[in-house]
């Protein structure tokens, strides 16, 4: 016999849903009738299963779905007018994505340190002989097409990481007009201190955002690791991402250059190296 809470786990696991499954694993007085009871909580629709027929504690569901957000599997236990109550979090979470926007030479290792930390990796351009498949086989989607029309088509959520490394200062713009709000986990600008700086006022004064939203843009983009090449570039952005996302301690260089704008984008040239 089909089991209807195991069925919707299989479909969501293969659909790349993000859910928790949730166990009561101890009960007291007054839930007692919940041992052994399990269900399942998404983060953007209503739980399902045996464990939600009956009495909870208020907060239980946004506390799953807070460690649901934050990939972290946990025992939570209970204890209010009802009785006492423990529930196992199990995680499961689809992959974070990375969405390079520009298929310009930073794009490819970018790309591929990528794929090796387990992202699902898009790549975004309006040059089809940049953004193709042949350029980038290690991608899981290349898509050809207007950058702000192509960004509007792409899922963005908080699993999101996104990459700026468009050709031109209008790109920047046009682009971070259609993400700067969105719910991506990352907003990482490749540009100089000059560009990145002039992309900002071009849309405090023409477009009207509020300065206080650029500081969720890391830029100039990557760890203060002094990186110049294509390749240490595209190393310098993968672990200023795995910092956000996995909530390291390594100064970003866009926080750097906030508490002291002079420093030099590239120390090693400024030392004569």
């Amino acid at each position: 016999m089909s089991d209807p809470l195991l069925d919707a786990l299989v479909a969501a696991v293969e659909a790349g849903e993000s859910v928790a499954l949730v166990t009561a694993i101890q009960t007291g007085e007054g839930y007692t009738a919940l041992q052994g009871r399990r269900g399942l909580v998404w983060l953007d629709r209503p739980p399902l299963g045996p464990l939600f027929s009956g009495p909870l504690p208020p907060s239980l569901v946004d506390d799953v779905r807070q460690l649901l957000s934050r990939r972290h599997p946990q025992l939570l236990t209970y204890r209010d007018a009802v009785g006492e109550l423990s529930v196992f979090v199990e995680v499961q979470r689809r992959p974070p994505s990375l969405l390079i926007v520009g298929a310009g030479h930073i794009a490819v290792p970018l790309a591929q340190l990528g794929k090796l930390i387990d992202f699902a990796v898009t790549v975004l351009d309006d040059r089809p002989r940049y953004a193709n498949q042949a350029r980038f086989p290690m991608a899981d989607a290349v898509v050809v097409g207007p950058f702000r029309q192509a960004l509007r088509e792409q899922t963005i959520d908080q699993d999101t990481f996104i990459v700026l490394a468009t050709r031109g200062h209008s790109h920047d713009v046009e682009c971070l007009l259609e993400v700067i709000n969105s719910p991506a986990r990352y907003i990482g600008m490749i540009g100089s201190k000059r560009r990145v700086q002039g992309v900002f006022d071009l849309l405090q004064r023409e477009y009207g955002i509020d300065p206080s939203r650029f500081e969720r843009v890391y830029a100039p983009i990557g760890l203060d690791i002094g990186a110049e090449t294509p390749a240490e570039i595209a190393v310098s952005i993968i672990a200023e991402i795995i910092t956000i996302y996995r909530g390291g301690r390594a100064p970003s260089l866009s926080a750097v250059l906030r508490v002291n704008r002079r420093l030099p984008l590239h120390p090693g040239r400024s030392a004569g190296k």
